[in-house]
């Protein structure tokens, strides 16, 4: 810039006018280092521009060593910094900064001092512009009457001062409430990250989300939207209207709208106002017609590499968006990103071990004079696999082989410790050919051999029926062995239910040097017997023998049924959500 008159172009000559200013200005680099200075500025300090120009502004400007003007110089300093740093102004109260005299005496003066910061392209900051005003007068007249000789122009510089402090006063209070502000929201947003941290299913990350999360943000309405192939999936608040959840409920993932561009292009859309949302492509002026939101934001979910979806935000009214709500709408997403990734991963494993835990849950053999139904009803409440399993196969002399176990544990090593002991129970089973009490010991001595960990509980049983080699000519014969399992229930031909309690051996996998009991029934044609696993009867707050009794006299009640009938029966009236994994069993024998 030229000093003196106007450029070629016209154009005014901006460095005269920041020097013919009437309030004083400092410029400084990002070292602090005094840049320019215009005319007030060095009217008030009594400096000349050489004296300045290029040096530190706290060099320049010498320190009082005095305790409290020294405070106020620590003051200023942080406040420069801080707008430095931030690349936001920063506007501070009154503080005292003495200045040196001719002499070398330090004369008390006080400052009401606003640094605004002047960014590039890239939002550095490159020159820090200081406004201050010498408020000395004002501080040493307040509370005084201004009466007495010169007190006329005295009031009047006080009242232009208190004008002064006053508008300053405002802009501090201004900008102490919005930092309040986006405190409060990232303090919040912490919560929610911690909230999103424990959920673990889709439902629980949106119900976060959208109910806590956009109102912690100051929205009034918004959407995840999740990809899925070459769609995005939308969960969308209340507050959007119903026509537009049903609008917007699925989406294409190379729409125009915003939650698409974001989820596509991994870009960060920023409408400020009604104007910027009219001048994007198609789509907008629906949008804006059906939630009435003038102000949006859509930012990608992004895990490493990959784009999962969009998070989009709106608010009522219109208005230009700040770094620091830019930053605490990014880390925001960030937040949602890791947790839906975290829970797709999740449900794919669940999914995977499902699949192999229903794999080994195969269809019970046909066994002429017995009817045989199964059920696996897994666990709603944590989304895990677990132990439970049942089983049913020809033992080696004829006998049918029928067994249900409980594996300690609901996660994926609890699944394989199952598959383990499962399999080695069918050939220790039948290769054997002995009762179920020696068969229990024998698997125990396997188990320990091939160092197989895990404790299961289990009822395993063997069932001739009438005329079968070792049987009876009229009844069914029930061999079992109890592991630590809640009872079966025995139902007879006339409906009357029991539970078959008896004091039961250890789990399998406790080895304790004792043996394991075999007991035995004779069945009439008719009679049920119900093998199940603890879900079907254990509640939360509720007593174990309540379970159990609700179950034998259900049991008594639908015995009429026939057995598929009645399995989805007893599950349909005793399990709703189950806190764990159901397995169940159920024998008739045939007549």
């Amino acid at each position: 810039m030229s000093g003196t008159g106007s450029e070629p172009s016209g154009r005014p000559d901006y460095l005269r006018l920041f020097r013919a200013a009437p309030t004083p200005y400092l410029v400084l680099d990002p070292d602090l280092s005094v840049v320019e200075i215009n005319d007030a500025a060095l009217r008030v300090t009594g400096r000349s521009r050489t004296e300045l120009l290029g040096k530190d502004v706290f060099a320049a400007f010498p320190i009082n060593p005095d305790e409290t003007a020294a405070a106020g110089a620590a003051n200023l300093r942080r406040s420069l910094e801080r707008a430095r740093d931030t690349g936001r102004p920063d506007t501070m109260p009154v503080q005292r900064y003495d200045l040196l005299d001719a002499e070398g005496r330090y004369t008390e003066r006080w400052w009401s001092p606003v640094t605004v910061p002047l960014l590039d392209e890239q939002g550095r900051t490159v020159l820090l512009l200081h406004r201050t005003r010498d408020v000395t007068d004002f501080m040493a007249q307040r509370g005084r009457s201004g009466a007495g000789r010169g007190g006329t122009d005295r009031r009047r510089r006080m009242d232009e001062t208190e004008a002064e402090l006053y508008a300053h006063a405002r802009e501090l209070r201004a900008a102490l409430d919005a930092e309040a502000l986006a405190t409060r929201r990232l303090v919040t947003l912490v919560d929610l990250a911690r909230q999103l941290a424990g959920c673990e299913t889709l439902t629980q990350v949106t119900e976060v989300v959208i109910d806590r999360g956009l109102a912690a943000l100051g929205a009034d309405g918004g959407a995840v939207a999740v990809r899925e192939g070459d769609l995005l999936q939308l969960t969308l608040t209340d507050s959007l209207g119903g026509r537009t959840r049903e609008r917007h409920a699925t989406l294409p993932l190379d729409g125009p709208l915003p939650a698409c561009v974001a989820a596509r292009r991994d870009e960060t859309v920023l409408l400020p106002d009604r104007a910027a949302g009219l001048g994007w492509p198609d789509g907008m002026a629906e949008v804006f017609g059906d939630t009435g939101l003038e102000r949006w934001a859509a930012l990608p979910l992004r895990v490493g590499e990959r784009l999962i979806g969009s998070l989009t935000v709106g608010w009522r009214v219109g208005a230009p968006f700040s770094e620091r709500e830019v930053q605490l709408l990014g880390a925001f997403a960030d937040q949602c990103a890791q947790t839906l990734d975290r829970i797709r991963v999740h449900r794919a494993q669940q999914r995977t071990s499902e699949t192999l835990q229903r794999s080994l849950l195969t269809a019970p053999p046909a066994t002429p004079g017995l009817t045989v139904g199964v059920r696996y009803h897994p666990a709603a409440a944590h989304e895990q696999v677990g132990g439970d399993w049942y089983d049913a196969f020809p033992a080696a002399d004829g006998a049918s082989t029928v067994v249900v176990g409980d594996v300690t544990g609901h996660d994926r090593q609890a699944l394989a410790s199952m598959a383990q002991i499962r399999n080695t129970l069918r050939g220790v089973a039948y290769l054997m050919g002995a009762s179920p009490a020696a068969i229990l010991v024998a698997l125990e001595r396997v188990l320990a051999g091939l160092r197989v960990d895990g404790l299961a509980s289990a009822v395993l049983a063997h069932v001739r029926t009438p005329g079968q080699p070792g049987g009876d000519p009229t009844r069914a014969r029930v061999v079992w062995t109890n592991a630590g399992h809640p009872p079966p229930v025995l139902i007879g031909p006339d409906g009357a239910a029991r539970l078959l309690a008896t004091p039961p051996d250890p789990l399998i996998g406790v080895r304790l040097p004792r043996d394991r009991v075999d007991h035995e029934l004779l069945l009439a044609p008719g009679s049920t017997l119900v093998l199940y696993t603890d879900g079907l009867v254990e509640r939360r707050r509720a007593l174990l023998d309540e379970g159990l009794e609700r179950l034998r006299a259900l049991a008594g009640r639908l015995a009429h049924l026939p057995v598929e009938e009645f399995c989805d029966a007893l599950l349909a009236d005793l399990v709703d959500v189950p806190d764990d994994d159901v397995v169940l069993l159920v024998l008739r024998v045939d007549g």
